[in-house]
């Protein structure tokens, strides 16, 4: 009877450390989930397929930018020039084919060089120098700014339907043709999502064996079957809407790709840890022996090739480049990471968090979109949900101290 109820406390207080060490997490995904029943309920539209895909194609080129400036802000930086490059770099690999002739491929990669250098210059003036990030970017901003408005001559750019693809084209099916009317599930995407729960369970169990080894608290496991079941559902959800349409975006599968690579590299290798600990306490990092100049050098070449990938996917979406490409997007990239949990204070963030929060921002757009809110309504909005969200980080902080 004893051990019963040890066993029972002991579950109760694993559950409610969960719930404080994660309740930026928590509060994220409350808050997806309740906008999307609310605009559910506003407007018929928003749940259909058509629309989910449209907004998962909206979604891929913000948070591909936050998986970068997650790294940024945990390392205790801020990157306001990503939008500048964004359009810059977005101008450049349009630019290319249709003034030079060079081919679309041999673009993109002079593109990601590109980008490599960007953020190989700006790192070297925060790392090297010691300029506040925050003055370097915003140097960066104008520089970028008037870079793009300089190739593209005040003109709008377009890209070919080749190229444009790879913003608003899916994946072919690999065994028969289907189409949304036939309701016939997409076949690949099917296939890769039996492969995403696969993966994930694996990773969880082994999650799980690794925690028991080493004889760090887990869930108790009931709960833990249960939390794996809802993360399955959820999956589900996403890949559901997807394979009942044209099956998944291209744009969505370099998001995958890119925020899996990621999620590796902030939590399993040397790296990812020294960012982290840059973030949390940087005098302690340096006398631990980390080189913090070379990792802060890293994580702004990082944020520029993250940087290039998302210019070249957002040209593609919206078919063309222009001088006002751009702007005002590293409003939305930072407030992703900062409402997917990312510290303003450094330290601390997630890159599927910052995924997650990419999402409630293209949400809320398209949801106020669909219901003919205003630009001033729509602006206010967005603003207040990354106050909440910093109010949420500072309190929670607080809380953990």
């Amino acid at each position: 009877m004893i051990s019963k109820s040890k066993s029972n406390q002991s579950a109760i207080d694993i559950i409610k450390l969960s719930l404080r060490n994660n309740i930026r997490q928590y509060t994220m995904f409350i808050a997806l989930i309740s906008i999307m029943i609310i605009f559910s309920l506003l407007s018929d539209v928003f749940l259909t397929p058509r629309n989910l895909s449209t907004l998962f194609l909206q979604t891929a080129h913000i948070a591909i930018l936050a998986c970068g400036v997650v790294l940024v802000i945990v390392a205790g930086h801020i990157d306001l020039s990503i939008g500048a490059v964004v359009g810059l770099l977005g101008a450049i690999v349009a630019i290319l084919p249709a003034r030079y002739g060079i081919g679309i491929v041999p673009a993109m990669l002079i593109t990601l060089v590109i980008g490599a250098l960007i953020g190989l210059w700006q790192g070297y003036w925060v790392a090297y120098r010691n300029v506040p990030a925050f003055i370097v970017t915003l140097a960066g901003m104008m520089i970028f700014n008037g870079l793009l408005l300089g190739v593209t001559k005040g003109e709008t750019v377009a890209t070919s339907s080749v190229f444009n693809k790879l913003g608003q084209g899916y994946m072919p099916t690999l065994f028969f043709e289907s189409t949304p009317r036939d309701m016939i599930p997409h076949d690949t995407t099917v296939i890769i999502w039996i492969l995403v729960i696969v993966a994930y369970i694996c990773l969880e169990f082994r999650r799980r064996k690794e925690r028991i080894k080493y004889g760090f608290d887990i869930l108790p496991k009931s709960l833990f079957l249960l939390k794996t079941f809802l993360v399955i559902l959820l999956i589900s959800a996403v890949f559901s809407v997807m394979a009942f349409y044209l099956g998944i975006p291209y744009s969505i599968l370099i998001l995958m790709a890119i925020g899996s690579l990621y999620t590796f590299i902030t939590t399993k290798t040397t790296f990812g840890r020294h960012v982290y600990a840059i973030g949390g306490n940087k005098e302690a990092a340096k006398l631990s022996g980390i080189d913090i100049r070379k990792r802060t050098l890293w994580i702004f070449i990082s944020s520029g090739i993250l940087a290039a990938i998302g210019g070249i996917i957002y040209t593609a979406r919206v078919g063309s480049a222009a001088a006002s490409a751009g702007q005002s997007m590293e409003l939305d990239v930072i407030a992703a990471a900062i409402i997917g949990g990312t510290s303003t204070l450094g330290g601390e963030g997630t890159i599927v968090g910052a995924i997650i929060g990419a999402l409630v921002m293209s949400t809320l757009n398209n949801g106020m979109l669909l219901l003919d809110v205003g630009t001033t309504q729509r602006l206010i909005v967005r603003g207040l949900v990354l106050l909440v969200a910093v109010w949420i980080d500072i309190t929670s902080r607080k809380k953990n101290a």
